[in-house]
């Protein structure tokens, strides 16, 4: 059986994937937003007990059509390993649709667009990919080890070599003072990449809330229901992506959206817009996010 190094997380859309523990905890893991590997140090599940549990998986389960490379950025092993491992789940379940991933900006900025090819050749389809803002000053804040600029040249090489980008961003993240500036940067930073995904977390921090104030500054307010859903509408009404599939339905966010654009544009502006009219009655209470 599949020895699973806890916790573990997996993007809200692969449910249904087999979850293939590939590395343990996260290689960046200085992001202020996040707490999930703290408590994990990173490190490489050895190849002879990864293609063992693959072996086992497939014993258990050998129709599985989805696998998800876990821990926080399986992206960072090396090509030649990644591509052992995606020869191996092909050659294990024949009816493999697809391997996703998390990865990280240092990820896509290491590898070449001809690795990563190869890779999306052997099943390889979506990256997950953290871009949080798009705010240069408040991505330095966070530490999240990136610019915009490096951030848009690792998703266009991976675009280039035929991956899709599922990308999120967190709504709160600069606070009720730049909160709007946060999501206008955002926007344009998306626009730039133009992903096939692109999803708006919120902002939930739990024991850290005082270690995250206290390194945003002593001005720093945190952002309610009603500024993170003001923030989602500056946001949409800056994108102009071109069949960018958009959510908000994640477990965190305030209001749930879902639509396509930009054919759904108007549409999610008008639902953001009678919630603002009526937050009561169409955001979640604070008690229901998170479940």
């Amino acid at each position: 059986m599949i020895r699973y190094i806890e916790p573990v997380y997996r993007p809200p859309s692969e449910a249904g994937s087999l979850i293939l523990q590939a590395t343990i905890g996260c290689s960046n893991n200085t992001c202020l937003f996040c707490y999930m590997y703290r408590g994990k140090p990173f490190r490489v599940k050895p190849w002879e007990l990864l293609r063992a549990e693959i072996d086992e998986a497939a014993a258990l389960a050998p129709g599985t059509r989805r696998v998800f490379l876990a821990d926080g950025d399986a992206f960072v092993l090396p090509t030649r390993l990644l591509a052992r491992i995606l020869d191996h789940l092909r050659a294990a379940f024949p009816n493999l649709q697809r391997v996703t991933a998390y990865a990280s900006p240092p990820n896509l900025l290491k590898k070449s667009v001809a690795e990563m090819r190869g890779l999306a050749e052997k099943g390889l389809k979506i990256l997950y990919y953290g871009v949080e803002t798009g705010d240069a000053e408040l991505l330095a804040k966070i530490r999240k080890n990136a610019t915009p600029d490096e951030m848009v040249e690792g998703c266009l090489k991976a675009k280039e070599a035929g991956l899709k980008l599922s990308v999120t961003v967190i709504l709160g993240l600069g606070g009720k003072k730049g909160g709007l500036r946060h999501a206008r940067e955002t926007a344009r930073l998306a626009n730039r990449i133009q992903p096939r995904f692109l999803s708006a977390l919120t902002l939930m921090l739990g024991p850290y809330e005082r270690e995250y104030r206290a390194a945003m500054g002593p001005d720093f307010e945190y952002t309610n229901a009603v500024d993170d859903t003001r923030e989602l509408r500056e946001l949409v009404a800056g994108l102009e992506t071109d069949g960018c599939i958009f959510r908000s339905n994640h477990a965190s966010n305030y209001l749930p959206l879902a639509g396509t654009l930009p054919g759904d544009k108007a549409r999610l502006l008008d639902e953001i817009d009678r919630a603002l009219a009526e937050p009561d009655r169409f955001l979640r209470d604070e008690w229901m996010r998170g479940l």
